[in-house]
């Protein structure tokens, strides 16, 4: 144990060595270990938490370098600064201008007269070795990103620089560094929909946390100054050891520490860890109460399943045009009711969906047969669901642009289990079918 101890601490120093480093320090994992005493394999795994953090990222042709972090609060509009880091572009002049926000992005693809009435303040053309364009731009307060890998006069630089407004060149083409952008906007869109513990945990108050050393007493004490009925159980230096809860502490008797009843190494959550995760840790686990720690596994806060999932709830009433690989799947379909008011889904086969040999992808109806349940799930029972096991049987091929009809059949409904059927048929021919259990995540 003193081995890992003395790791740990070293781990910590190199991170807090990288944090006191000067934003735009490049950083060498060889020059780090040299410099803190420790193997390369210790120092590269510091820089690589250090990259999860935030806190440094990789360029290429540049390296690593320590970078400012960025607020959790995404926004999905990009700063010229964002749109070097995207299209791996260098900037060639107007380095003040950097910090300033991508209003919109033009394509210089006509006369550089026909231009002027789509270039305004904030807005970027993109456009290639064009000279009269790039001042043009900068004149109407716009950024330049010049494509191909091409450069500028010295005198468009130095325009630039007078006014602020960056001039970026990326080695890329046209069309491809305007689909990196357009993908990095929905990348943007999607991650400020998903909720991390993080946000959640600053929202709320410093926790409460016992000792080993407390009795049923302190318990008592704190839970009626709190309301709460769970603690979590720290060491001398705030980490997690374990979690007490009303019910653990039943049978101590007056004076007892609660080191005898609390639960030992418990299960706990990350700050970057997702509601969504959070959740389903909960549901598998069985638990209403999840201790959130830091990368030392410091006590950050505390989080009760109430709070997960009315948060969850919350999240999905705000609306996001960032679409992941399964709702781009699932808008081929459409809900309809049978006769006796149960769900089915029906749909084509679009070219997105399939293999090189032209059949549908076997994950994409997966994925198909996946949706369907936790919407049937949902229609019976008002709850959210995740996937607790599934067998699946891929009976017949099917191809591009052929209907298909998805039928989940509920087999059996608890409090916590939900099992059902699925089949995918074509032309009234079963080419699919699934038997999958779900777990509520509104019930443990």
């Amino acid at each position: 144990m003193e081995g890992h101890e003395q790791t740990v601490t070293k781990h910590e120093q190199l991170l807090q060595h990288i944090e006191q480093l000067k934003v735009g320090t490049k950083i060498s994992v060889r020059k780090l270990a040299k410099e803190m005493g420790v193997s390369e394999g210790t120092a590269y795994r510091a820089v690589k938490e250090a990259e999860t953090l935030g806190i440094v990222i990789t360029k290429e042709r540049i390296g690593t370098v320590r970078v400012e972090k960025k607020p959790r609060n995404i926004t999905d509009q990009l700063t010229f600064a964002d749109v070097v880091d995207i299209v791996e572009g260098h900037v060639l002049g107007g380095n003040e201008g950097l910090s300033i926000t991508l209003h919109k992005y033009v394509i210089g693809a006509m006369k550089v007269d026909a231009m002027a009435r789509y270039i305004d303040t904030g807005s970027l053309l993109i456009v290639g070795n064009r000279e009269n364009a790039h001042s043009l731009a900068i004149e109407h307060g716009a950024g330049v990103l010049i494509t191909g890998g091409f450069g500028t006069s010295r005198e468009v630089k130095s325009l630039a620089d007078r006014l602020g407004l960056p001039i970026i060149s990326s080695r890329h083409d046209t069309f491809t560094v305007a689909s990196m952008i357009n993908r990095a906007i929905f990348d943007r869109l999607i991650k400020k929909k998903i909720m991390l513990v993080e946000d959640l945990i600053g929202l709320k108050p410093k926790p409460y946390s016992l000792k080993t050393t407390s009795t049923q007493e302190d318990f008592r004490r704190i839970s009626e100054r709190t309301g709460a009925t769970s603690f979590p159980v720290t060491d001398e230096w705030n980490r997690v050891l374990g979690i007490v809860s009303r019910r653990d502490i039943e049978n101590l008797e007056s004076g007892q520490t609660i080191e005898r009843a609390m639960v030992r190494s418990p299960v706990t959550a990350g700050m970057l860890t997702s509601l969504a995760s959070a959740a389903q840790i909960m549901t598998w686990e069985g638990i209403d109460f999840l201790p959130v720690v830091d990368r030392n596994r410091k006590l950050a806060g505390v989080l009760t399943r109430r709070e997960v999932l009315q948060a969850m709830r919350d999240a999905r009433e705000q609306s996001s045009l960032g679409e992941t690989f399964d709702h781009l799947i699932w808008n081929g379909f459409a809900e309809e009711r049978d006769e006796e008011g149960r769900l089915f889904f029906h749909g084509f086969i679009t070219p997105q969906m399939a293999t090189d040999l032209g059949t549908i992808s076997e994950g994409v109806m997966t994925s198909v047969m996946i949706q369907a349940a936790l919407r049937m799930a949902k229609d019976y029972s008002g709850n959210d669901y995740v996937v607790d096991n599934m067998s699946t049987y891929f009976i017949r091929p099917v191809q591009i642009e052929d209907a298909v009809t998805v039928m989940p059949l509920v087999l059996e409904l608890g409090r916590r289990i939900c099992r059902l059927e699925i089949a995918i048929s074509h032309q009234d021919q079963t080419v699919s079918k699934a038997i999958m259990t779900l777990h509520s995540i509104e019930n443990g």
